[in-house]
């Protein structure tokens, strides 16, 4: 698909489940991808509920997250780090990783991801 503007609401976009094994209450919206015509990267926004996570997984390339809302942690490679609104992530590749809400409200982050070819 080629390139083209494009500016959507998130609210408009499908609000679709975490699938993975291991994850819990936590939900994906895929708000620009390759499916809308962006050549090299997708822009996701995670909502992990009170009490969810993304599952422990690991890939071959990076991502970076920005944390919108909420609180809870990361783990890194064995290791937690506390997160809250306003943190920025890199995530290189390779790196075992989970987000775990452990906060009272949802946390939601931004996810972009390299298209891989």
């Amino acid at each position: 698909m080629s390139s083209e503007f494009r500016i959507v609401h998130y609210l408009d976009v499908k609000r679709e489940p975490v699938t993975e094994q291991n994850s819990r209450n936590a939900w994906v919206r895929w708000l620009i991808s390759w499916e809308h015509g962006a050549p090299n990267f997708a822009m996701r926004m995670f909502e992990v509920e009170p009490n969810g996570n993304t599952p422990l997984h690991s890939h071959n390339w990076e991502h970076e997250i920005f944390i919108l809302e909420g609180e809870g942690f990361i783990v890194c490679s064995g290791r937690s780090h506390r997160i809250k609104e306003g943190y920025a992530i890199l995530i290189p590749p390779n790196i075992e990783h989970s987000i775990i809400n452990d906060g009272d409200k949802t946390l939601r982050f931004l996810c972009l991801i390299p298209k891989i070819k």
